[in-house]
């Protein structure tokens, strides 16, 4: 799916140090496809022992968005890419982080998931912000790369890799991106 503007009310998960087995834990990795994962999404959190919903914001009515807005150091530990297709399948769009673990953010952006991340005063920022006002807003451009809380018009740039910010807007993955290069791949096969 294409990404280029998202507004969007959000999730706000202030918990720094998420890893990926909090965010979907081992025991759900026996699919092979990535659909399905959204279901047991922070499923330790969301549901006790006994299957019962927890008082975690995912199961409070009054959170929702395509965004979902997190502590610092999102998606360290274990390396699976699981964790980008969970958070995918529940919905979100965007992740938003002062601190993303390189492996995530790669997992991520290879799956149509955008880890925009921001300065530590900014993500204070957009937490307070929703904190006031369950239904805030943030806008994400990804073509101009910025970050705007839209009740305070408060706005940051981000970066991102030009080859992946290309595949986001286009809505493509690696294997997309290549076929889309299939006229001039054959073109060249002519000449040489």
């Amino acid at each position: 799916m294409a990404f280029e503007t998202l507004t969007s009310t959000c999730v706000p998960l202030p918990i720094e140090n998420i890893d990926t087995d909090q965010i979907i834990p081992a025991r759900f990795l026996k699919a092979t496809t990535r659909e399905g994962f959204g279901e047991n999404l922070f499923r330790d959190w969301r549901y006790d022992k006994a299957d019962q919903p927890t008082d975690f914001v995912l199961n409070n009515s009054e959170y929702s968005g395509k965004i979902l807005v997190a502590g610092k150091n999102f998606g360290c530990g274990s390396s699976r890419e699981h964790a980008a297709w969970a958070i995918k399948d529940y919905g979100f769009q965007v992740v938003i982080s002062s601190f993303f673990a390189d492996i995530f953010k790669g997992n991520a952006l290879n799956n149509g998931l955008l880890p925009l991340q921001v300065s530590d005063a900014f993500l204070d920022e957009i937490f307070q912000t929703i904190s006031n006002d369950k239904h805030a807003t943030i806008k994400v451009d990804l073509e101009a790369q910025t970050v705007t809380i839209v009740e305070s018009n408060k706005v940051e740039s981000f970066e991102i890799n030009e080859y992946k910010k290309m595949c986001l807007i286009n809505g493509y993955d690696d294997i997309d991106y290549i076929l889309s290069l299939k006229d001039k791949i054959e073109a060249y096969e002519k000449v040489s």
